[in-house]
């Protein structure tokens, strides 16, 4: 009898959530899963006997397994259900094919589960776009998933292996200029087992061999790169320079030019006591919306992309315990801190109007007093107005200052930190997904 070989071209993948709905995850060459032992070695290290011999033997024990890894690349794709699928395909509405993934990244409970209190899913679709809010991601625990990796789909006897209590520990989209958006995914799990079979998925709308119209392209893909900080609606009724604002906003800050209907031009925040703010000149601002912007920097910075990345991290540890006399297994996951960074590059450029890259050095290097900037990043994968498209939007990053990178056309390459407006805020970024209709 000939010997079986498996080929990761005939793997196929799939997702059970928490709430047992089933998705189809189509991934791409490359992916990996694998789970390692923790283990203690016990060593002799003792003289020579008066025969002049001396042990050099050792012992191993496995104390754990460690948390298993799983690592693969899929790509974006959005797309409008006509409304004839299953689950929550069922009316029409935006949805992704990866839907569930950037559920699990954000999320404490699966897709189409009510929210209770601060427990609920992070995705929310309707005809307009679908949508992945971080609302719910403040929490010690995310929502989990099971991964099954069939192997050998097709033949007689395929081998499928099944990672149980799977998280999202990090996802990064990268901009390649050339290529289809993707979003390579890494996370952890409890155990892999070889399991006898596994269910069919349940959805699957949006995956079919004639469904090509919701991939997207990354050459089409935008940047809007704004200075504002945040905005405020002054409350005082006269002609003063106190403005008291309707909520304290701990982004604003000494020196930051203030902007608004009836505000001259070149107004800054002079002083600032609670919410009370005193500018350098005088307005009636009753009801006025005030923008607070860095400190000598243009409004809004002309950039065209040639790459660049956005990363979501949880930063996961896995808990195992370790009881003596047995080979202990994960127990289960805990979130670290929630890290949103990654970077751009583009020409450096000087254009016959409006604000350059070479305008954003030269803003950021200069600004000595300004200790965490704060811009305003918008990437619009696929074009403003594409269809499909991927929207993420950043409205608090710090960045740093660009790099310059000597090749036949220099170039700049700047990195950035998406920030939440507080401590305890949970808006670093904002995902939003527009796609075709694919049914």
């Amino acid at each position: 009898m000939a010997d079986t070989f498996y080929y990761s071209r005939d793997t196929k993948v799939h997702l059970t959530d928490s709430a047992g709905a089933i998705y189809k995850i189509p991934v791409l060459d490359g992916f990996s899963f694998s789970q390692a032992t923790n283990a203690t070695e016990v060593t002799l290290n003792e003289m020579a006997t008066s025969a002049g011999v001396s042990r050099r033997a050792r012992q191993m024990f496995t104390d754990s397994y460690a948390p298993a890894e799983w690592s693969f690349q899929t790509y974006i794709r959005p797309f409008k259900s006509g409304g004839g699928g299953s689950g929550e395909h069922g009316s029409v509405a935006h949805h992704m094919v990866e839907e569930a993934l950037w559920n699990a990244l954000a999320g404490s409970k699966a897709i189409g589960v009510s929210t209770s209190g601060n427990l609920g899913p992070a995705f929310a679709s309707d005809a307009t776009d679908a949508h992945i809010a971080f609302t719910n991601s403040n929490r010690a625990e995310l929502d989990t998933f099971d991964l099954f990796f069939e192997m050998g789909t097709g033949k007689a006897n395929p081998t499928i292996y099944q990672i149980e209590g799977c998280v999202v520990n990090e996802v990064s989209v990268d901009f390649d200029i050339d290529g289809i958006a993707t979003a390579n995914w890494s996370g952890f799990g409890k155990i892999i087992k070889d399991v006898a079979s596994m269910s069919t998925a349940t959805i699957i709308e949006g995956t079919a061999a004639g469904d090509t119209n919701n991939y997207i392209r990354n050459r089409l893909t935008d940047l809007t790169v704004t200075n504002d900080v945040t905005t405020a609606t002054g409350s005082n009724a006269s002609n003063v320079v106190g403005v008291t604002l309707t909520a304290a906003n701990s982004l604003i800050k000494v020196g930051q030019v203030v902007k608004g209907t009836g505000v001259t031009a070149g107004t800054t925040v002079v002083s600032i006591d609670g919410t009370a703010l005193v500018l350098s000149a005088a307005a009636s601002l009753s009801s006025v919306v005030l923008t607070f912007s860095n400190a000598g920097m243009t409004d809004t910075y002309s950039l065209t992309l040639t790459g660049g990345t956005v990363t979501i991290s949880n930063n996961m540890t896995f808990l195992t315990p370790e009881t003596l006399g047995s080979v202990n297994q994960p127990l289960g996951h805990v979130t670290g801190t929630r890290s949103v960074s990654g970077s751009f590059t583009c020409y450096l450029n000087t254009p016959s109007s409006g604000a350059s890259s070479a305008d954003l050095f030269e803003d950021i290097i200069e600004a000595t007093s300004v200790i965490t900037n704060s811009f305003n990043l918008k990437f619009i994968v696929g074009g403003t107005g594409g269809d499909p498209r991927m929207e993420m939007n950043m409205s608090n990053c710090h960045l740093e200052v660009p790099t310059h990178s000597i090749d036949d056309i220099i170039s700049l390459e700047t990195s950035f930190h998406a920030l939440p407006t507080s401590i305890d805020a949970v808006d670093e970024i904002d995902l939003t997904f527009v796609g075709p209709v694919v049914e």
